[in-house]
């Protein structure tokens, strides 16, 4: 009785955490799908001031919560070890472009190429892996990847030249993407260090902008610097979410929920800022949810095999412990 009062225990806990993680899922990915309302907000300044005061505030945000949980001793680890650290720089600058051509596209008007970006980075994923990881892909990958391109083909028709900020977009993530498993630290940590490294380059940009008077920080009113300020929470709340989240579910679970985001800026670009989409821009954003739709069927087809085969293996080895029944060694008395 005890036995099965301790399993249904534990089987609560899991719904609960369940439950929590999948909240924090769509938390994460519903701030960031909902992020474009923020940076208009933030005029007059300008996306490269914007981007500036995004890394500055990011530290001294995430600085506080690594302070307040007393956890420093992945950063002792990490300035011991070379060549992760250039990996770390590595992954600030990619970022730093990733964030500052994102900041600008809002600004600018292009919402929904901005949201592409996202839509076709699990592409471009998959893409750098077979390049620069040397990894085999299977048919149905092919067959998306194969359809990913020809929806840039389109697209790059319809616009009269390449989606070049969605390819930026979706490039500079990969690459960040692909850099951070190198670098294997927790979103909190990894946001840290990349924000140390972004930090004296950017607050070295606010203080020449001051003395230029060109800085809106302090010259827009209270309201407006709040704002600046806040582009650290901004950052980091969704990243805790996000971490909380990945903890907790199926990275199955996860790899959909990641379509949350650009869902919510396509549909933002359209409906609130009232971006245009004729019919060739249609073609192609449709190509992609179909390149989409093969390669999350693929995974998920892929992690259901994979579980059957772990479970089957499981039954084999206990039908054989259970067998077991030769005879073993005896000693002489």
């Amino acid at each position: 009785m005890r036995d099965a009062g301790a399993a249904e225990e534990t089987a609560a806990q899991k719904a609960k955490d369940g439950r929590v993680g999948l909240f924090n899922g769509f938390a994460a990915y519903g701030m960031w799908g909902l992020v474009p309302l923020f940076w208009p907000l933030l005029r007059p300044a300008g996306s490269v001031e914007i981007l500036a005061h995004r890394m500055v505030w990011s530290l001294v945000v995430v600085g506080v919560a690594l302070l307040f949980v007393r956890k420093w001793g992945w950063a002792r680890d990490l300035l011991r070890q070379p060549r992760r650290l250039g990996l770390v720089a590595v992954a600030a600058t990619v970022i730093t472009v990733n964030w500052g051509f994102y900041i600008w596209s809002v600004n600018a008007g292009h919402v929904v190429e901005a949201s592409l970006g996202y839509f076709i980075n699990p592409l471009v994923s998959i893409a750098l892996g077979v390049l620069l990881l040397g990894e085999r892909l299977r048919p149905a990958q092919w067959v998306a990847v194969g359809v990913g391109l020809l929806a840039v083909l389109v697209l790059a028709i319809g616009y009269g030249q390449p989606p070049w900020i969605s390819l930026i977009l979706a490039f500079s993530f990969g690459t960040y993407g692909l850099v951070k498993k190198k670098v294997n630290l927790s979103g909190v940590e990894s946001l840290a260090a990349e924000t140390a490294v972004q930090f004296l380059p950017a607050l070295g940009y606010l203080v020449w902008l001051t003395v230029q008077g060109s800085s809106t920080f302090a010259t827009e009113g209270a309201g407006h610097a709040a704002l600046l300020a806040s582009t650290g929470l901004v950052t980091a709340i969704p990243l805790v979410c996000f971490g909380a989240a990945a903890i907790r579910v199926p990275l199955s679970t996860l790899g959909l929920l990641q379509y949350l985001a650009p869902v919510f800026q396509f549909v933002l670009g359209i409906v609130y800022f009232h971006e245009e989409m004729p019919a060739e821009r249609w073609a192609g954003f449709g190509l992609v949810w179909v390149a989409l739709v093969v390669l999350t069927w693929d995974a998920l087809r892929s992690s259901r095999a994979g579980r059957i085969a772990l479970a089957r293996a499981a039954a084999d080895a206990a039908a054989q412990g259970e067998g077991d029944v030769s005879p073993r060694p005896t000693t002489a008395v």
